[in-house]
């Protein structure tokens, strides 16, 4: 008799394939529901970082640029000129650079590079700095300016 209790007991304590089935469902669930919303602040926390990026983290640099040139760099001359030396001697003297000691920062974050005018079509007298955005693909809805979309 003490054996039949054993086993009645020994059942009790596992779980049914029910119960198993059940738990996989529900966290499947839960998955559904997660993942995408999870996925979608990432893509929002790239378009922040690119806008800060372009509203804060450049403009400093270009700034400072300018004080030490006189100007910003020209749109041949691009934002490289934040890094290398200027070929021209007069200029190569003002030069105080690198303003920005690694290149891979002058890129958003999907890896595309940042796009660079001066001057500027939308900001005369200055400079236009803009990103593709994630689609990569340049004068879409989804692009990151430092200028006002009309």
């Amino acid at each position: 008799m003490r054996r039949r209790l054993r086993k009645a007991g020994c059942r009790r304590r596992a779980f049914t394939l029910l119960e198993v089935l059940m738990v996989v469902v529900i966290i499947g669930i839960l998955a559904a529901l997660v993942v995408p919303n999870f996925f979608g602040a990432s893509e929002g926390a790239r378009k922040d970082l690119t806008k800060a990026l372009i509203d804060s983290g450049i403009n400093g640099t270009l700034d400072l640029y300018r004080m030490h040139m006189g100007r910003y760099p020209t749109s041949e001359e691009g934002l490289a000129a934040l890094v290398e030396r200027p070929d021209d001697d007069e200029l190569a003297e003002r030069w105080r650079g690198p303003y920005i000691k690694d290149g891979s920062k002058l890129k958003d974050a999907w890896g595309h590079d940042l796009i660079y005018e001066c001057p500027g079509r939308y900001n005369e007298g200055s400079y236009d700095l803009s990103s593709p955005g994630p689609d990569g693909q340049e004068g879409t809805e989804d692009d990151i300016t430092n200028w006002e979309k009309t």
